[in-house]
């Protein structure tokens, strides 16, 4: 046997890569006894591990951009009405009650978040752990969850609850992954949501249950005590005993049930990005302007002028708007395909815009009965909103005919992934649907401009590859590791990522697809340089052109997408006023850009 076992399996939740299941094995297959209490031992003689032990820490947060992301702040997106019946939750809300093991946080660098996050209590400690005690490793998963209440500190919206840890190495040595330490880990994030009010003020209370079900660190049951509820809790020592905390939890137990939100309704889980999606009003809005304007086109009939259909309550439906137009002949409905990934309510959108079959590509059972109910909840007529893939044979053929005598008025497709890179075979999708268009019809985007810049970023270079053998220790590892580095960086954030512009701005590509002949595969920019450094990467993102007036911009402040950047092998020197040339080359949905003097 062994006296020493060294492991890193840590994530930013402690738990989560198996530490505790793989050092319970450790303990009883492969290292000596530990080493008695109070008892000196010379050192050979018993088993010991890196690290020894762990304390968890946790606060509870403000921050829009995690908000966005879990939680739909919105009630009505573009015209269209979200039934109160639906209440959407992200994973991490879901895996909380649920069987499945999936990881019940999901991390971030606080460091680096969009628009920041203001801490609305102060750390608290959630739990220690002994990795050299097989007993307390044994009894983790088996522990009974346990209640901690943090006291207010700073009004503000209770968003999330934010956990970090200190590795005690050993006696001397320690490491800690909290939002002020530059590591390599992120933060773990538990997502508050379910709540009928998440607005807490100064000497409130944030109540919360911590469990290490499946050795995984879950907090859950998360709610908000206010300071009024007849147990005034601000005015106790700042740190609630545990002889308080179970007569307050117990004083809690009736009121509990008020500050969450109403249980009855579907349930609809959406991933984080899908979340967000839904939260970005710019998006809909040019939706809808344009979906308009080319039904206006192809079916210029009075009726469509009205048309947004009883957007502000005004009683007359779509059925009365169509049934005022049947003394006329009615006319034959317009049909518009969404094949835009995940969840997405433009079918709905497009069918307050006049008489349309809309059909989503949605595949999820439980996301199409949330689409019916919307649809419902809008009183749209039955047939308005259809789901294209129950009425495929084949469903690796979505892009065909809506009926064999029909063509599609206006088809959705999805040209950027939320990573940030193109997506895959968008341009052969785009030609086949363009067979598909009714004459007037319209492919949503028209077409894509790729913008990007040239940046100094020193994290961007150490986060691509090992850099020399300082960091190792001088051991040479980075020829062995940079192997299997990547040219583009993903889902990174332009806003908070730490870079120095070089350049300005420069349209890099034009991927059209209504016009193939505009299209470019390979072209040379010039950029030029404003700003004297090195050169270590390209950052990139998209200008969605719906059409002409309408476009989306995938890096700003509502943006659902994520942006990429190319980081160079080797950084190039550069002086104001010198001149670069790009060669970015487009082939099957990836790009890729070198640069020469």
């Amino acid at each position: 046997r062994v006296s020493l076992v060294v492991t890193e399996t840590v994530d930013a939740g402690l738990f989560g890569e198996g530490i505790v299941e793989s050092l319970i094995h450790a303990w009883e297959h492969l290292l000596l006894q530990p080493k008695p209490k109070n008892q000196d031992v010379s050192t050979g003689d018993y088993g010991r591990v890196i690290p020894a032990s762990a304390t968890i820490f946790g606060m509870a947060v403000e921050c829009r951009e995690i908000r966005r992301h879990h939680r739909v702040g919105t009630q009505e997106v573009a015209g269209v009405r979200l039934s109160n019946s639906v209440r959407f939750f992200s994973p991490t809300y879901a895996s909380a009650g649920s069987e499945e093991t999936v990881e019940p946080y999901t991390t971030e660098k606080l460091s680096r978040i969009p628009g920041g996050y203001v801490p609305l209590t102060e750390p608290c400690q959630v739990m220690t752990v002994d990795f050299n005690n097989l007993q307390e490793l044994k009894s983790l998963a088996a522990r009974k969850p346990w209640k901690l209440s943090l006291p207010v500190t700073e009004g503000g919206i209770l968003d999330a609850i934010v956990v970090w840890f200190v590795l005690q190495l050993d006696d001397e040595h320690t490491l800690s992954t909290s939002p002020s330490e530059e590591t390599c880990w992120e933060q773990a994030v538990y997502p508050v949501q379910g709540l009928f009010d998440y607005s807490v003020k100064t000497g409130d209370t944030v109540m919360m249950e911590v469990c290490c079900q499946d050795c995984y660190l879950k907090i859950q049951k998360i709610s908000s005590l206010t300071s009024e509820c007849g147990m005034d809790v601000s005015d106790k020592d700042d740190t609630l005993s545990l002889g308080n905390e179970a007569e307050l939890c117990n004083a809690l137990a009736g009121l509990q049930t008020t500050s969450k939100q109403d249980d009855s309704g579907q349930v609809c889980v959406l991933e984080s990005t899908e979340i967000a999606l839904l939260n970005n009003v710019p998006y809909h809005e040019c939706f809808k302007a344009v979906m308009g304007k080319v039904l206006l086109s192809l079916n210029p009939s009075k009726d469509l002028q009205s048309m947004d259909v009883d957007i502000h309550g005004s009683g007359m439906n779509l059925q009365e708007g169509q049934n005022k137009s049947s003394l006329d002949v009615a006319p034959d409905p317009l049909y518009i395909l969404d094949v835009s990934e995940g969840f997405s309510i433009l079918p709905i959108i497009a069918g307050k815009l006049g008489p349309v079959r809309a059909y989503s590509s949605i595949e999820k059972e439980q996301h199409q009965a949330a689409l019916s109910v919307i649809s419902e909840a809008n009183h749209f007529p039955k047939e308005t909103l259809e789901f294209w893939l129950s009425h495929l044979e084949d469903e690796s053929v979505v892009l065909q005919r809506p009926k064999s005598d029909k063509l599609w008025s206006i088809i959705i497709l999805d040209v950027i992934e939320t990573s940030g890179l193109i997506q895959q075979e968008v341009m052969e999708k785009a030609a086949i649907s363009r067979c598909l268009l009714h004459s007037g019809g319209k492919i949503f985007p028209q077409y894509v401009l790729v913008y990007g810049m040239l940046v100094e970023s020193e994290s961007l270079l150490l986060e691509s590859a090992v850099q020399g053998t300082e960091p190792t220790l001088g051991f040479n590892i980075a020829p062995f590791i940079n192997q299997f580095k990547v040219p583009v960086r993903v889902y990174l954030d332009l806003s908070t990522l730490p870079c120095q512009p070089l350049s300005k701005p420069a349209e890099l590509l034009r991927l059209d697809l209504m016009n193939p002949l505009l299209n470019s595969s390979s072209r040379e920019v010039k950029v030029q340089i404003c700003k004297s450094g090195q050169v270590t990467a390209i950052p990139f993102w998209y200008h969605i052109h719906l059409d002409e007036d309408h476009s989306l911009n995938t890096s700003d402040e509502f943006s659902h997408w994520k942006q990429a950047a190319v980081v160079l092998d080797e950084p190039i020197q550069v002086q104001v006023g010198d001149e670069l040339v790009l060669d970015v080359q487009h082939h099957k949905s990836n790009i890729s850009i070198t640069v020469k003097r």
